[in-house]
C-alpha cells in the first residue's frame, strides 16, 4: 500500500490557503485585493507572500499605476501543483468523512 499524499503545510495555513485558492482562479492579484479579500493587515499579507515566495509557489512583481507602485501576485507552474496537490488531499480526507 503506497502512502497518502501529505498535506503541504506551508499552503495549509488558512491564510496562505485563501491566498492559493484566490491565484488559482487568476492570472495575477493586487496586494490591496489579496489583503481586502482575506481580511488580514499589511504585515501579515507580506509575511504569508514571502513564504510563498521563496518556496516559489507564488512570483511577486512591482508595477506603477496610477503614480503608485503596486505589488501584484501570480501563482508559479510550481504552485499550481502544489495546490492542487493539497486541494486533493483535503478532498480524500473530506472523504473519510462519510
Amino acid at each position: 500500500m503506497s502512502a497518502a499524499p501529505a498535506l503541504d503545510t506551508l499552503i495549509h495555513a488558512p491564510g496562505r490557503l485563501q491566498i492559493c485558492a484566490i491565484l488559482s482562479s487568476v492570472s495575477d492579484a493586487e496586494f490591496a485585493m489579496l489583503r481586502d479579500a482575506i481580511k488580514v493587515s499589511d504585515s501579515v499579507l507580506s509575511k504569508h507572500l514571502k513564504l510563498l515566495e521563496e518556496a516559489g509557489y507564488i512570483a511577486l512583481s512591482k508595477m506603477t499605476q496610477d503614480g503608485r507602485q503596486r505589488t501584484w501576485a501570480s501563482l508559479t507552474g510550481k504552485g499550481r501543483k502544489a495546490f492542487s496537490a493539497h486541494v486533493a488531499e483535503l478532498t480524500r480526507l473530506a472523504a473519510l468523512t462519510g
